[in-house]
């Protein structure tokens, strides 16, 4: 082989590399959100395995050694599961000015349910 098809094979082998990389850096997030997925319902349930499977089977939309259709499908399941993620915990805080909502925005005190009195 000339020197110019061994660069080629180099670089090649280099740009496969980073993407598995990158693909498995994904996988390992996705899996990472796991613990979400009870509180997510069954969107977030079939986003996270949908892409699990995706990226585990051999049937893709590109061929094995180019991972980049993995690597968008885990993108955008994590995309997907943050989004469910963010609504879930905007909809579990209550709004500012609640009457359960502490006036540093904290939430409710500890120990819920106790009458709390703040001298000024």
């Amino acid at each position: 082989m000339s020197r110019e098809m061994w660069a080629l094979v180099v670089v090649g082998g280099i740009l496969a590399l980073a993407t598995l990389v990158g693909a498995v850096l994904l996988a390992v997030r996705v899996i990472r959100t796991r613990r979400l997925l009870g509180s997510l319902g069954v969107g977030g349930k079939v986003a996270f395995y949908g892409a699990l499977i995706y990226t585990v089977l051999p049937v893709d939309v590109l061929p094995d050694p180019i991972y980049l259709d993995d690597m968008g499908v885990l993108a955008g399941a994590l995309i997907y599961l943050g989004r469910l993620a963010h609504r879930r915990r905007t909809a579990d805080r209550p709004p500012p000015g609640h009457a359960g909502a502490l006036p540093d925005g904290s939430g409710t005190a500890p120990g819920q349910g106790q009458s709390r009195q703040i001298v000024s």
